[in-house]
């Protein structure tokens, strides 16, 4: 595949125990290379609402904690992968991050997706519209955003994004904010194609939980299928696009190595199965390395992100890496 773009790895955080102990976080990924300190955008605690879904708990909220990581360091990008464009009005989010971007200096990443997550909007009182309606809305949020990077009087109204009469307002500092679109169906990664710079290839959580369908459609050959969605999508514009991927699955140590297995089992698979999944790295620094040669050669993907839980024994593989 001619499409090949250095390495560079983001560390994504959920949960902080107190403030110190989340810009001491931030500070340690920093310190570590990585690239990119990133959240998620989810919001309901533990409970049965959140238990059906199998997704893990965040307990913090995106925007405040972005800004304190923002605060607490100097050189790492911030960012949230992905903001849910279904939970805010668009302006509002929009707004924010622009405002994210300016106080971090030009140093943040503005992720948005369309929302999968039926019982968390479910239990916030949100409306949970069709897949299409939801799509429909990312498609205007995403007008949003780079209207609001030109600085524009916003003229803006869509079925479900309205923005009129109005200067957007900050501008970001480094002219424009590197846009991540993510997902894991034919017509979101299309639309990532088309219009972002970083495509997060995830899974394909139609079903509103992650379990043993979301593997299933993760396989190397599901994601040769994606990568065909996004080239689609992006035409002639394909080689310019940064494929950026999440490890569900690292096991580099014994400790990781049994929080791989309770992933595994949540997904009714042994451990050593996983080889076929690009979402899995699992082996010796050294075959974790190679292994990360192959997924670019093959997908052109080669932006990394890792869980929280396995920042620290994956620095090796950050260190000799990064840039290469």
């Amino acid at each position: 595949m001619a499409h090949k773009k250095p390495f560079r790895f983001s560390w994504q955080a959920f949960n902080a125990t107190s403030a110190s102990q989340w810009r001491d976080k931030a500070r340690r990924a920093e310190a570590l290379g990585y690239s990119t300190f990133h959240v998620a955008d989810h919001y309901i605690g533990p409970g049965p609402a959140l238990a059906a879904t199998n997704h893990p708990v965040q307990d913090i909220a995106a925007v405040p904690a972005l800004a304190m990581a923002a605060e607490a360091t100097s050189t790492i990008n911030i960012g949230a992968r992905v903001f849910c464009t279904g939970y805010r009005p668009a302006p509002v989010l929009i707004k924010e991050a622009m405002t994210l971007d300016f106080l971090s200096d030009g140093r943040f990443e503005l992720g948005l997706g369309a929302g999968w997550i039926r019982n968390e909007y479910e239990a916030m009182g949100i409306p949970f519209p069709s897949a299409g309606t939801r799509i429909k809305r990312l498609e205007e949020t995403i007008r949003l955003a780079k209207a609001a990077m030109r600085g524009e009087m916003l003229q803006i109204t869509g079925e479900h994004v309205r923005a009129v009469d109005y200067e957007a307002l900050p501008l970001p500092p480094r002219g424009k904010v590197p846009l991540i679109v993510g997902g894991g169906a034919p017509r979101v990664l299309g639309v990532a194609g088309r219009e972002a710079d970083i495509v997060s290839i995830n899974f394909n959580n139609h079903t509103g939980t992650i379990g043993p369908e979301s593997l299933a459609n993760s396989t190397a050959a599901e994601t040769r299928k994606k990568i065909g969605w996004v080239r689609d999508g992006a035409g002639g514009r394909f080689d310019d696009i940064e494929i950026e991927i999440g490890m569900i699955f690292v096991a580099l140590d014994d400790s990781q190595r049994a929080a791989a297995e309770t992933w595994a089992r949540m997904f009714n698979i042994g451990l050593d199965d996983l080889t076929d999944c690009p979402h899995a790295l699992i082996g010796s620094v050294d075959s974790v390395c190679d292994d990360l040669h192959r997924l670019r050669e093959e997908f052109g993907i080669s932006y990394i992100n890792v869980q929280d839980q396995y920042g620290e024994a994956f620095a090796p593989v950050v260190a000799r890496l990064t840039g290469k």
